[in-house]
């Protein structure tokens, strides 16, 4: 009888999933996050990793260690920093953007890589392809530039006037060429000349800003990438002192741009912890298709825009998914 009780409690253990199992045996698992912008920047996204990460059972210093290393916008650091996680180390390596997870795939080819966000991972070589990612790497992915092109023509529906749009990008960043051009094929089709400016780092605001205002556009568009968004209510007080309508992604809005079209970035966050459940049960990266957003949000900032003088048609406040009044 005791070996029959034997036999089926080891029957028992053999079938539960290997985080469960985990679970049983005290095991506390260790998550790497490589972060390009700053803790307190990026500190409401990281809460819904963390929710996320409640949801499948994975309690912050209970059951789960998160190390994280910021590169604070440099993103020159991000390779030592993701070699530091590497050596710890940890089970899985969560990181963002195009240089996040360029430093990550850089530090380990066998570490799991989940990305929280990352526009077209398979052009810039990061990635085979979505559906069968291959190598360590899978997550989640947007196309930037679609993105780019969609912000200018709800800026254009917004303010039917307007012959010329700059658009603020971070040269150093490797989709902003690409970003650039297929925002620039958008705005033909709408009849609008589009014109670039590039900021490197936070220093070079106020500069480019005069650059801006001298060439005399009708509005600026600014880019969701690791350099603007911790610097998203620096760019939208810069836009609104020199009197420029603006469009960005949501939470430059909700920082007081005026329209904001992009990604559920809180959801994409929380998404993660997806990832990084499957692949704590045992499933390999290589075999986890990366996935796209559905969910697009559109935010009107009506104080920014009354303050601007400027009237949003009734049509694009009816599909606003946000109004700040």
């Amino acid at each position: 009888m005791n070996r029959r009780r034997s036999l089926l409690a080891l029957l028992a253990l053999s079938a539960a999933p290997l985080g469960a199992l985990a679970q049983q045996q005290g095991r506390v698992w260790r998550i790497g996050f490589l972060g390009t912008g700053s803790a307190s920047a990026y500190s409401y996204r990281i809460d819904a990793l963390r929710s996320g990460l409640r949801d499948f059972g994975y309690v912050e210093d209970k059951n789960v260690l998160i190390e994280y290393r910021w590169a604070a916008g440099n993103y020159e650091l991000l390779p030592q920093l993701a070699n530091e996680l590497v050596r710890l180390p940890v089970d899985v390596l969560v990181t963002h953007a195009v240089p996040g997870a360029r430093a990550a795939r850089q530090a380990s080819s066998s570490i799991p890589i989940v990305l929280t966000d990352i526009t077209d991972p398979v052009a810039l070589g990061i990635v085979e392809s979505l559906g069968r990612p291959g190598g360590n790497i899978t997550g989640s992915t947007f196309f930037a530039p679609q993105v780019s092109a969609k912000r200018l023509q709800l800026l254009k529906e917004a303010m039917p006037r307007i012959t010329r749009v700059g658009l603020l990008l971070n040269p150093t960043t490797s989709a902003a060429a690409v970003i650039f051009k297929e925002t620039e094929a958008a705005a033909k089709s709408l009849k609008v000349k589009l014109q670039q400016f590039e900021s490197r780092q936070p220093a070079d605001f106020e500069e480019t800003f005069a650059a801006i205002v001298q060439s005399r556009v009708d509005a600026l568009m600014i880019q969701d990438e690791p350099l603007f968004t911790p610097n998203r209510s620096v760019l939208a007080n810069l836009a609104n002192r020199h009197r420029l309508p603006s469009a960005g992604y949501g939470e430059f809005a909700e920082a007081g741009g005026m329209i904001g079209y992009g990604l559920d970035f809180l959801q994409l966050y929380r998404r993660a912890a997806y990832f990084v459940d499957r692949i704590l049960n045992g499933s390999k990266p290589a075999e986890l298709p990366m996935e796209q957003p559905t969910r697009f949000e559109l935010v009107i900032n009506l104080k920014t825009a009354n303050a601007l003088k400027l009237r949003i048609p009734q049509s694009v406040l009816l599909r606003a998914d946000k109004v700040i009044e």
